[in-house]
């Protein structure tokens, strides 16, 4: 066995260790990420990885997740990324859909389900305070703070998934005039292989012509995902205020309940928060059986994390000369506070169904809180919301 067939075995195992023990989101992967992957593998440097997990930042899609693919593709190429992007998804995309076949079966049998009424409160808390820490840690000038309330005003008033793009294109536009503020570098002539871009827009329009043509539900749900995954900057957070407008609002194939449970659930299992895709499409599929269910998981998590994979490979080869460019610098300051908009709407989208009860509030402000005060993880803060339910149901 050659050596370098063994060092790709060794970092598959190491990625599968990760998708198992890898908890809160993009910013907790990093640390994790720089623990096994820098300090103990020696994969790469710590600079390396910086500027690595920089870029997919910029990029649509899921941060970490692209982060680990893109890691993969340099040590061996794309047949090992796409390996990487398999292991690192799979134990999230499986627990994922077995909760949200558990809840449908619940349903179906008229079982309560009681015992989760204490997620949604937790959840909507904690889509609050990701909210507050994006907005204080990524908008920190006048533009951007304008551009994070004109976004966030907008999302919750235009309810629809296609405003989305409008605003992100919008705000990466309104901050290209402050190039100059920008330092200026040494530029090459950038390189570009136009190959994983030409397949990335291929899937896009063949999944929407195919999707309208067949309307099979499974086919339009891939769509519908692979288009929100090219178009979300910021990670999970930036997730919720897309699907739970197009999929809650727009096309009603869950209820409020039902999604932000889910985004509870998701927060307390390691790997990916990009895996609430597959829980969204087993319910959305509910009506298709637990095998319709299987299928649109699996068509909702594919066309979720595809994009980003695809456009990750594309950037990947030329980013060094690409950075260098002013105007792209300057482009990702509106990106990022029209991004952060979106998540405070998120919220108050995912507040105003709750049910009014005093203790649901005492929950949110309770979650807000201790992820404020306190070093508690957040998993054990809804397995704790989970028990209480069941305490009390």
């Amino acid at each position: 066995m050659s050596i370098r067939r063994v060092r790709n075995i060794i970092f598959l195992k190491d990625v599968s260790i990760l998708s198992l023990t890898a908890f809160g989101g993009p910013q907790g992967h990093f640390g994790m990420f720089l623990d096994l992957l820098v300090g103990k593998r020696g994969y790469l440097t710590e600079e390396d990885l910086i500027e690595l997990y920089a870029l997919c930042q910029i990029l649509p899609g899921p941060t970490s997740t692209q982060t680990i693919t893109a890691l993969g593709y340099k040590i061996g190429g794309p047949n090992l990324a796409y390996l990487t992007l398999l292991v690192w998804m799979f134990p999230a995309f499986c627990i994922m859909t077995t909760l949200a076949i558990l809840v449908t079966t619940a349903q179906d049998l008229n079982f309560s389900l009681d015992f989760i009424r204490f997620i949604e409160p937790i959840a909507v808390g904690i889509v609050a305070y990701s909210s507050y820490r994006i907005s204080i840690k990524v908008v920190n000038t006048k533009v951007g703070v304008g551009l994070m309330i004109l976004s966030a005003f907008a999302s919750f008033i235009f309810k629809s998934p296609y405003a989305f793009p409008i605003l992100i294109l919008f705000g990466g536009l309104a901050t290209t005039w402050k190039y100059k503020k920008q330092p200026i570098e040494e530029k090459e002539r950038i390189k570009v292989k136009w190959a994983n871009l030409i397949l990335w827009v291929s899937v896009l329009v063949f999944a929407a012509v195919l999707g309208g043509v067949t309307q099979y539900q499974p086919i339009k749900l891939f769509e519908n995902f692979y288009r929100n995954g090219s178009l979300i900057f910021g990670g999970g957070q930036v997730l919720v205020p897309l699907l739970y407008t197009e999929f809650v609002e727009f096309k009603q194939y869950l209820t409020s309940q039902e999604f932000v449970s889910g985004y509870g659930f998701v927060q307390a299992i390691p790997g990916p928060v990009f895996s609430f895709s597959a829980y969204v499409g087993a319910i959305s599929a509910r009506d298709l059986g637990m095998a319709g269910q299987l299928l649109g998981a699996g068509m909702a998590a594919i066309g979720v994390f595809l994009p980003g994979t695809f456009l990750i490979f594309f950037v990947i080869r030329f980013w060094e000369q690409l950075k260098k460019y002013r105007i792209v610098k300057a482009s990702l300051e509106g990106i990022v506070a029209v991004s952060a908009g979106m998540v405070i709407a998120a919220a108050f989208l995912l507040f105003m169904p709750m049910e009014q009860k005093p203790i649901n509030f005492i929950l949110l402000f309770a979650t807000v809180g201790m992820m404020h005060f306190t070093k508690i993880p957040t998993p054990l803060i809804i397995v704790g919301g989970l028990v209480f339910g069941i305490v009390i149901a």
